[in-house]
């Protein structure tokens, strides 16, 4: 199958309006295919390197590299609303930088490498995630017959869930991202946002097990957060293995 990643290959949720942001302030959502369509520019030029970047990333950083390049792309497309959080382990990934904003980042210029004052950052922007989704383990796929998909080697037809996950239950204003390789690059499939998530919508947190590695605390996001977030989708490739896996999972149509 030939895909395209032109703004007429993606449903666009007409009836969500703008996405509320902070307090009373709203966007409306075209920035969101702006940002898609960069972070695929850039993923082309990636992909023109003379090294296989991808696979040197593996799977989990460069799920994270793909909300990275994401979030660098709406601050670049949106002039100036965003900025990213300056501490690395900071809350949200992007803060917003409306006049309440700007005065209180203003104020924090000689503690931008204070944890505190940007965990979280208190009048608010936009957090983060993506997600390649889950595919069944080696042994189980075996008994099918298949294996598991490479690096570079397009999931859908094997997904059996997704989620995305954070570090604490207090995560809200989410933009979440679920993206799959598409002929060898990876191409962001979908966005959801979603301004009224609880506690309620995480699990419990996770906390690494002694000796683990590097491993850090995990809350992974209920199934009835999943289908808030699906509730509220803003973009989706116009595709009928995609949508339909959507669809299964949250046992809904697409609005």
């Amino acid at each position: 199958m030939t895909y395209t990643f032109d703004r007429k290959s993606y449903l666009v949720n007409k009836r969500r309006g703008k996405l509320s942001i902070a307090r009373d302030f709203s966007m409306d959502p075209d920035f969101v295919w702006d940002a898609v369509e960069m972070s695929h520019r850039l993923i082309d030029q990636i992909v023109g390197f003379d090294i296989e970047l991808f696979p040197l990333l593996g799977m989990r950083n460069l799920s994270a590299f793909i909300g990275e390049l994401f979030a660098a792309s709406v601050i670049k497309v949106t002039n100036g609303t965003f900025v990213k959080n300056p501490h690395q382990d900071g809350y949200p990934d992007l803060l917003l930088m409306d006049k309440a904003g700007k005065s209180h980042y203003e104020a924090l210029r000689d503690r931008l490498r204070d944890k505190s004052p940007f965990s979280p950052f208190s009048t608010g922007g936009v957090e983060v995630k993506a997600t390649c989704g889950s595919v069944p383990t080696p042994a189980a796929l075996m008994k099918r017959g298949l294996t598991k998909p490479d690096i570079g080697q397009q999931r859908v037809r094997m997904l059996v869930g997704y989620d995305w996950k954070a570090h604490h239950q207090d995560t809200n204003n989410l933009m979440s991202l679920f993206w799959d390789f598409i002929d060898g690059a990876p191409r962001i499939i979908a966005v959801f946002y979603c301004d009224t998530l609880t506690r309620d919508d995480w699990g419990k947190i996770v906390q690494p097990r002694e000796g683990g590695g590097r491993t850090t605390s995990v809350s992974i996001m209920t199934r009835a957060g999943v289908r808030k977030m699906f509730d509220n989708w803003v973009i989706m490739l116009d595709d009928a293995d995609y949508k339909g896996f959507f669809e299964r999972r949250n046992s809904a149509k697409l609005a």
